[in-house]
């Protein structure tokens, strides 16, 4: 209990001496958007919304990520890259989940899981690129290195699909967005009980009876539950690590000419260090 308290301890220090010490321009995000989240759970608390407040101290946690890695790892996070996770937390859980702008803008939800999947790709990257180019008996080619990063980027995809269904199956929650389908395709559907799908096309009304005489009624076709919605996650999180492993992977060919990809990938400190004492 006592190491635990004092890693935690620790922990929080190295917090605070990061955010008022340090001179990176994502510090000036940080504070900003932790101010805005502590308004909102203000509100939130007021209006006796205690899932968003929950929501608003969960984005709070969140914000440590960065500063949690580069505890962890060694390493120093680009103030762009760095910014973008604190924009990209603040815009997933504030503004999507609390602010409805998943339901009010379309895309909301695609551009997140597709910058998802361009962050991770590129922080998974720099993991193996950083062990990579310091370890003298062991040389990985390019291609292995930009295919570790594209493995991380799809299984943090995996696991925010995991989070989402959590919150569906055991909070209600609907996060794996329902949509109106025209077509039914099932094996359990067939009259016939053979294992073979029943195609059933041209779904225009859909009535759900429930509770004692209550019905809901659905037009326009059948109620997906939400498996559209996880696969197009996926779909466009696979495009983010992608488009990230595949720059990564002519990065490491030629350093100058996509010079610009430094800007999201995290490097040891010793790196900092040196290219600091030098300017």
């Amino acid at each position: 209990m006592k190491k635990i308290k004092k890693m935690i301890t620790g922990f929080r220090e190295r917090l605070i001496h990061k955010y008022t010490k340090s001179t990176k321009r994502s510090v000036f995000v940080y504070a900003v958007l932790r101010v805005m989240v502590i308004i909102v759970a203000i509100r939130q608390l007021i209006h006796g919304n205690f899932e968003g407040t929950f929501l608003c101290a969960f984005t709070l946690l969140l914000f440590t990520i960065p500063t949690y890695l580069e505890d962890s790892f060694q390493i120093t996070f680009p103030s762009a890259l760095e910014s973008i996770i604190y924009i990209f937390i603040f815009a997933s859980e504030i503004l999507g989940s609390i602010g409805n702008f998943y339901g009010l803008i379309p895309f909301w939800d695609t551009m997140l899981h597709t910058t998802n999947g361009f962050i991770c790709a590129g922080i998974g990257f720099s993991l193996v690129y950083i062990l990579n180019d310091k370890s003298a008996k062991v040389t990985l080619s390019p291609f292995y290195v930009a295919f570790v990063g594209f493995c991380v980027s799809m299984t943090v995809g995996v696991c925010w699909e995991f989070y989402e269904y959590a919150g569906d199956r055991y909070f209600a929650m609907d996060m794996q967005k329902d949509r109106i389908v025209e077509q039914v395709n099932s094996v359990y559907l067939n009259p016939e009980n053979t294992n073979e799908a029943f195609h059933i096309d041209g779904i225009h009304r859909v009535e759900i009876f429930y509770g004692e005489d209550d019905v809901y009624v659905i037009d326009g076709g059948y109620l997906d539950p939400g498996i559209n919605d996880t696969m197009k996650d996926l779909f466009v999180n696979l495009i983010g690590a992608v488009t990230f492993s595949t720059l990564g992977y002519f990065y490491l060919y030629s350093k100058q000419k996509y010079a610009f990809l430094s800007n999201f990938i995290p490097v040891k400190n010793e790196d900092v260090e040196i290219k600091t004492t030098i300017e």
